[in-house]
């Protein structure tokens, strides 16, 4: 990384090549990343895992595709107890069995940790969504409070641009070439946050952990699937639900989180007018989702 520039540094940003240890700390979206340990589950799949914060109750944070641990702590930043965040398979450490997998293998990873955690409430990301409707399906009474951001994909496919998103990014990652996972990484935040010392930041972190821990392709055929069969099958779910959706994001259509928010009969639907609200509206996604839980 000492040897990658990219891209140009902002001009209140060091010129050296990549941020390095003396550059722009401050901004990011996504906290440092603590020691994290592998627990075996029921299911035979060691998960990688980290637990912060003390006493009841315990909330489980599910990340979206290609993402983790760190990009999953701020949503949990002002929430009260403690909190369990943990690696899907074929992201981290975690482990990558034989594949092809499904929802149900997601759901049945984010089962085992919200058990062994002791975990009464539950947020999902993306990926991290689909994954706990498919476990809500089978199990409608397990939580007592929801929270579901970005959700991307129920019981119909996702859309081109965002099947191609996740392909680049594997293909990226395999290739083991910085400038082609920058690339695509980029992405993920505003245009006018990327030349920031923020933006910096964040993509140096992003890039370190794809590039150390690198992404199973068993996550490839999930880009095609669904999260279930039917989604009458949420009717079930009682627990209060905050679903949050995103005007104008190709990669999570707000028509899915506005379809999510009717078939939950306890939900409460909010909708940014603007992607990017982890950058552009972080003190009040974090206030809603604390609010909403700590309550």
């Amino acid at each position: 990384m000492r040897g990658f520039r990219w891209p140009p540094p902002p001009d209140s940003g060091p010129r050296t090549w990549g941020p390095g240890p003396g550059g722009p700390r401050t901004g990011r979206p996504a906290l440092p990343e603590p020691e994290t340990e592998l627990v075996t589950t029921p299911h035979g799949v060691r998960l990688e895992r980290l637990v912060t914060g003390t006493g009841d109750p315990v909330t489980v944070f599910a990340h979206g595709l290609g993402n983790g641990i760190a990009t999953t702590r701020p949503f949990g930043s002002g929430v009260t107890g403690r909190k369990v965040f943990f690696q899907f398979r074929g992201h981290g450490r975690s482990d990558a069995p034989d594949g092809p997998w499904n929802y149900l293998d997601l759901a049945r990873d984010l089962r085992a940790i919200a058990d062994l955690g002791g975990a009464s409430r539950a947020f999902g990301a993306s990926l991290g969504a689909g994954a706990l409707c498919r476990l809500l399906a089978e199990s409608p009474e397990r939580f007592e409070k929801l929270v579901f951001f970005l959700p991307a994909v129920l019981d119909e496919p996702r859309g081109p641009v965002a099947r191609e998103r996740i392909t680049d990014l594997l293909e990226a990652v395999e290739s083991g070439d910085a400038s082609a996972v920058a690339d695509v990484v980029s992405l993920e935040m505003p245009a006018a946050v990327r030349n920031t010392p923020a933006g910096w930041a964040y993509l140096r972190q992003r890039l370190d952990q794809l590039l150390r821990d690198g992404l199973a392709e068993g996550l490839a055929t999930l880009a095609e699937q669904t999260s279930l069969g039917d989604i009458s099958a949420l009717s079930a779910v009682t627990a209060p639900a905050l679903v949050i959706g995103c005007a104008g994001d190709d990669l999570h259509p707000v028509e899915v989180a506005e379809r999510l928010a009717v078939a939950l009969p306890q939900a409460t639907l909010h909708v940014y007018d603007r992607p990017g609200v982890l950058w552009t509206e972080r003190a009040d996604l974090r206030d809603r989702i604390s609010g909403f839980l700590n309550e």
